[in-house]
């Protein structure tokens, strides 16, 4: 008699999502309330404007996780509807995790946690880590092992942001410092573990097409657009807010004409390469977040975008082969280089901001003094950049548990594996294998 084949890995997928939705339920029946508005007429009236003011910035964050993230990834052509439903999923099973965690760390009040809007801000942002972080390892990797990535990340990313925001007083309004450093060299960890020192060839796979670039780019322009509300969200309403809005709408638009010259100077023929166009347009919304709501002068803003946008086109162009050729550094979506390169440079800008502050904004670092506060901007990057490489590296080691096996080569980068496609199930399309078609027509019966 024949011995069945043992379950694939991806099945574990429904099991661990219904497992963690049952338990979600439980939780939120006997712990999780709403925040109820004061009957006082004054504060019924600011908790109205606080909701006015935060859910349409809200909307557009929604709408740049969902739709502008999504798109971004799509440039692997063979891959398109895997990584739009993987982050999805991420963005609601991460927010989800983080909701319960900030509850209990910071909202848990006579033995319920109050939620509001401004806790579910804080669970996307806590969501955007995970996003940003497994674009190192996009293809390689099993739904499960993502999911791993975001249960082991959103507890250290709140561990982090209470070290840095909370204990070293670190101003970071945009999340330069701690999001997108964090993320990016969490990502650049996992992925070292994962993979260890071999050397893998570009796999078929990959090339991109005009169709997948163009798709990447319109989720580039969503980005580039509702941007200035990501940085803005959370500043406080008036003078700041307008602030940030200002400087990162400069700073974008200044990284982006820059990634034009650059990329067209660095590629032959002076023709520009969409990969730059994609994550350089981008480069100065990550530098900027840090200094957004500080009162530097424009021309800082538009400085730093110019520069963030070089640096992130530079890392295309020689860091990023030079990593991977030198210490076998898999990263698929290029994070260091749109995250990890312009979030250095952003903070470094924001001790350098704050040394020469006019003493009219002293007062934002209270009794430690410009010196203090530079060196605690410093100390704040440091602790991002080591903690999160060394949490990475730790989750990368568990993913290579024998249950959580990765998706075999020949079937990386492909939607077949996960998806029942009805073109791929008959026959095995340009670039793919007989042995692909028929896996994909076995798991359609």
């Amino acid at each position: 008699m024949a011995v069945p084949p043992p379950a694939h890995p991806r099945r574990l997928l429904p099991l661990s999502l219904g497992l963690f939705q049952g338990a979600l339920l439980l939780f939120f029946a006997f712990f999780i309330t709403y925040d109820e508005p004061s009957a006082q007429a004054e504060d019924a009236n600011l908790v109205a404007n606080q909701l006015s003011g935060i859910f349409p910035l809200f909307q557009d964050i929604q709408v740049m996780l969902v739709v502008g993230l999504g798109l971004l990834l799509t440039f692997l052509p063979r891959y398109g509807l895997s990584v739009l439903t993987h982050n999805f999923l991420l963005l609601n099973f991460s927010a989800q995790w983080a909701l319960v965690l900030q509850g209990l760390l910071h909202r848990f009040h006579h033995g319920r946690v109050h939620l509001d809007l401004r806790n579910l801000l804080t669970a996307e942002f806590a969501a955007v880590t995970v996003l940003i972080s497994v674009g190192a390892i996009l293809g390689r990797t099993s739904p499960c092992q993502l999911l791993i990535v975001a249960t082991c990340e959103i507890p250290v990313y709140l561990a982090s942001e209470w070290a840095i925001v909370t204990c070293l007083g670190v101003l970071d309004m945009g999340g330069t410092i701690t999001i997108h450093i964090f993320s990016c060299y969490f990502g650049l960890g996992v992925s070292k573990a994962l993979f260890g020192a071999a050397h893998r060839p570009v796999h078929p796979k990959e090339t991109t097409t005009p169709h997948s670039d163009l798709l990447s780019l319109v989720g580039t322009l969503i980005l580039w657009v509702f941007w200035p509300s990501f940085v803005a969200v959370l500043c406080q309403p008036g003078d700041a807010q307008h602030r940030a809005i200002l400087n990162t709408f400069l700073a974008m638009s200044a990284s982006a004409v820059t990634t034009v010259v650059a990329s067209s100077l660095l590629e032959r023929d002076s023709k520009l390469s969409p990969g730059h166009l994609q994550n350089g347009s981008l480069a100065g919304g990550v530098a900027i977040g840090a200094v957004a709501d500080m009162a530097v002068p424009p021309v800082a803003a538009l400085a730093l975008g110019n520069l963030s946008a070089v640096a992130c086109v530079l890392g295309f162009k020689f860091l990023t082969p030079l990593l991977a050729r030198k210490v076998a550094l898999q990263d698929q979506c290029g994070i260091h280089n749109l995250h990890g390169l312009p979030g250095i440079l952003g903070g470094a800008a924001s001790a350098v901001a704050i040394l020469v502050a006019s003493e009219d904004t002293s007062g934002w670092w209270g009794d430690r003094g410009a010196g203090g506060q530079a060196l605690c901007q410093a100390v704040g990057l440091a602790v991002a950049v080591g903690g999160s490489l060394l949490a990475g590296l730790l989750t990368g080691a568990a993913l290579r548990l024998p249950c959580l096996a990765q998706p075999p080569e020949r079937l990386c980068f492909d939607d077949s594996l996960y998806f029942k496609i009805q073109d791929q199930a008959e026959s095995p399309g340009p670039g793919g294998t007989a042995e692909e078609g028929a896996l994909a027509l076995k798991e359609r019966v």
